[in-house]
């Protein structure tokens, strides 16, 4: 049980402040959003928490998509919304494990008991395991002392670490996941076919509308006719760390560092080993290239994947060997504190730019490699992760590559309209959205269940950047990067206080500056700050006005986190001095540690 005591405040504000408008637009969209994702519920969602659509399996619309419907609840709560959004998502995430554990195929061979088995996807990438954990993952972050919780982060881990004799996903000697297809009945450990990606066959015409724009069946698994090379590890398999990193965080359990880093150590080697690059298939004898005749570039989604469009019969280059893995990079990060990993994928930023050439008296960039070299010349450079290794590095250097970013623009002093603006613009895209789903007259069974998720109500990345300096987390499937986070001391909970406002106006490697502001002229308010979103930065000192104080008598020993005293209607700015990555990650509450 939390520590029902109070604790005395490290800070006091009582400098009274007008609410500045930023403080009451997030306030009100804060609370705005709750409403409309509780108005999304009730349209999308039964009794049993199923959604009603035409449940399917695939890379086209399957479960992954379903449990997108439900994206950035858990954030949203983390944030400060309201706790009805956080039933609303358990009822939601058990309906689904139920629903997709009852829905079965009749063609596809891996699904036929069940599209989930241990309440999980029994064998798909993590292009899509992730879009569809990614609310899941987070939800530590809201509950970290839910016992089902803590058992299927567990479970989901050990899916990975070799401990579930029908899920054999990781090879140890050779510290690879066996396949790009894995998941709770272990690895596919064959060639693809388009029947395995797309899902059991559908009418389409007059009755669903699908994401790619297929017209016909036949067009749909023609969609995925060349998405067949899967035996051998691949970068997106780096996105299971995430279960290591999450059971860690909730049990503290050294194995579960141990294997995540190990998985990480073995990518950054690989890279190394091939000239900086990240190579996108690795052979079931932990060669580079070993599965795809020793091209390191070769494979399913790899630096040379490029597809046939059924529609137009235009070709298209599809790498996502580059669109998510500096996360998991980043994860070891978290788990040690060392910089290295983040050296590591700036390595592949500056490896790819370093074959730039001049066309046309400008200079291109390469996006893609095949047997004959580069190709797929851009007149702006490779910048796969860019901002995200600015932000873990904090390099000057790396700056140079997101100068153009306007939350970027506005940490650096010279974008002061950045914060009202996004916040106006998120408002009027959740009208837009709740315009969208009044509208909506489809039945159950004409909605695929992607069809809802660009009405999703929960938008968290605007807020995310202002309120905590973190990177949004969106459905890649990684952690919340965050400068600072947020508790309410009064109600033991994740978030700020009800009528509480936040804004990072400045980041650097030893110190953030953070407003903080209660727009209650009736209550005071106790917020308590947190270095990160797992507590992994120690706080050193904090500055208000001429007065500083060592963050020494604050919540555990680990110094990170302390408590603020808002006096009503008041407000100020803290500078707070801070040792980035200094402590594992957990998700214990501050009173807790």
């Amino acid at each position: 049980m939390p520590d029902p005591r109070p604790h005395s405040a490290l800070v006091t504000i009582d400098t009274p402040l007008a609410p500045p408008r930023w403080a009451l637009l997030q306030r009100q969209f804060l609370r705005v959003q709750a409403e409309a994702c509780a108005e999304f519920y009730d349209k999308y969602f039964d009794g049993r928490g199923y959604l009603e659509c035409v449940p399917r399996w695939g890379g086209d619309d399957g479960p992954d998509d379903a449990a997108e419907n439900q994206l950035n609840w858990t954030m949203l709560h983390a944030l400060g919304a309201d706790d009805g959004i956080l039933d609303l998502f358990r009822s939601g995430l058990e309906g689904h494990l139920r629903q997709y554990t009852e829905a079965k195929t009749v063609e596809v061979p891996m699904a036929r008991d069940g599209m989930y088995y241990k309440e999980f996807p029994v064998s798909l990438d993590w292009f899509h395991h992730g879009e569809g954990l990614s609310p899941f993952l987070l939800y530590g972050l809201c509950d970290p002392y839910d016992a089902n919780y803590i058992r299927r982060c567990r479970r989901f881990a050990g899916f990975y670490m070799d401990e579930d004799p029908q899920a054999p996903n990781y090879d140890p000697e050779h510290r690879i996941i066996r396949s790009m297809f894995n998941g709770s009945r272990g690895p596919l450990m064959r060639k693809a076919t388009a029947l395995d990606w797309t899902g059991d066959p559908i009418e389409v015409a007059d009755r669903f509308a699908l994401g790619h724009g297929e017209r016909t069946y036949a067009e749909m698994l023609d969609h995925f006719r060349e998405y067949t090379d899967i035996v051998g590890d691949h970068p997106l398999n780096l996105g299971a760390t995430q279960l290591g990193l999450v059971a860690f965080a909730a049990t503290g359990e050294e194995k579960y560092r141990q294997w995540l880093l190990e998985y990480v150590d073995a990518w950054v080697e690989r890279t190394d080993d091939n000239g900086g690059i990240i190579p996108s298939n690795i052979g079931l004898d932990g060669t580079i290239g070993g599965e795809t005749g020793g091209k390191w570039y070769g494979g399913c989604y790899g630096w040379n994947f490029t597809v046939t469009v059924p529609q137009t019969g235009a070709r298209a280059n599809r790498p996502a060997c580059y669109s998510r893995p500096h996360y998991g990079f980043a994860n070891g990060l978290l788990m040690t504190g060392k910089l290295s990993y983040i050296d590591a994928w700036r390595g592949v930023i500056e490896a790819v730019n370093a074959n730039a050439k001049e066309i046309d008296g400008r200079m291109h960039y390469p996006y893609m490699h095949g047997d004959e070299g580069w190709f797929d010349y851009r007149p702006h450079p490779f910048s796969s992760g860019a901002l995200e290794v600015w932000y873990w590095s904090q390099d000057r250097q790396d700056l140079e590559r997101v100068r153009g970013d306007g939350w970027v623009s506005f940490l650096e002093g010279d974008n002061p309209s950045y914060p009202e603006r996004a916040l106006e613009q998120d408002l009027e895209r959740l009208r837009q959205k709740l315009e969208r789903m009044r509208a909506d007259t489809t039945t159950p069974d004409t909605r695929l269940s992607d069809d809802m998720n660009g009405i999703n109500p929960a938008t968290t990345e605007s807020l995310t950047r202002l309120m905590l300096g973190g990177l949004p987390t969106g459905r890649s499937c990684h952690a919340l990067h965050s400068r600072l986070r947020y508790f309410d001391a009064h109600r033991r909970r994740a978030g700020l206080p009800e009528d509480v406002g936040a804004l990072v106006e400045k980041l650097g490697d030893d110190e953030v500056t953070v407003s903080l502001v209660n727009a209650s002229p009736v209550y005071e308010r106790t917020v308590v700050v947190q270095g990160g979103a797992y507590a992994e930065h120690r706080l050193d000192r904090v500055t208000l006005g001429e007065s500083a104080a060592g963050v020494t008598e604050a919540y555990g020993a680990d110094h990170s986190a302390f408590s603020v005293r808002l006096a009503p209607g008041c407000g100020a700015q803290l500078k707070i001095a801070l040792k980035r990555y200094a402590n594992p990650p957990t998700f214990a509450f501050p009173w807790d540690r």
